[in-house]
């Protein structure tokens, strides 16, 4: 997809790998707004639960992402408010589901907006991580809601052994869980 307007051009693509497993539970979309040009949305949710339950929830995170953003007005509303609304909507949705399914889907997320004057706000929640660059230089990247990222900000241990530890799967936040989940 590509966009020109306002002064720049932003370049997008997804793609999805489904690795060893015979279904996909993950699911990424890239938003344009329907009314204001040079504004788009972005959201990676990375479903868990097993079986259909994943799936179920990374897709309850996009279709509650494209409701949210259809309804967002750049002029009138604010993108980190909108982006907080994706992450606790979705939390509810996907909660519901687990009771109707009788499954326990779960999802982390990853979303952004930018704006039609390129301010971008970001949200994450579980260990989809936000990225940025600017050219080859990576200037920040979000930080996981993991029981590993803890231990890394603990000094317990150190990037390179979280990359290889055995427990670098446990997250501490995301979609679907009895516990509220982590907005930043």
């Amino acid at each position: 997809m590509s966009t020109t307007s306002v002064g720049y051009r932003l370049s997008a693509a997804t793609g999805i790998h489904r690795g060893d497993r015979a279904y996909q539970q993950d699911q990424v979309q890239i938003f344009p707004h329907l009314r204001v040009p040079g504004c788009v949305m972005g959201v990676v949710a990375d479903g868990m639960g097993g079986k259909s339950g994943g799936r179920k929830a990374a897709d309850q995170v996009i279709l509650t992402a494209q409701q949210i953003f259809e309804r967002y007005s750049p002029n009138r509303d604010d993108a980190g408010e909108a982006l907080k609304q994706v992450v606790l909507e979705s939390h509810l949705m996907i909660k519901l589901t687990a009771i109707t399914s009788e499954e326990e889907p779960h999802s982390t997320v990853a979303a952004f907006i930018i704006g039609p004057t390129r301010e971008c706000h970001v949200i994450h929640a579980g260990d989809s991580r936000i990225y940025h660059f600017r050219a080859a230089e990576m200037v920040s990247r979000s930080i996981d809601h993991s029981y590993v990222q803890r231990l890394v900000a603990e000094g317990s241990i150190s990037e390179e052994e979280a990359n290889n530890h055995p427990q670098s799967n446990l997250l501490t936040g995301c979609l679907g869980t009895h516990q509220d989940p982590p907005i930043s």
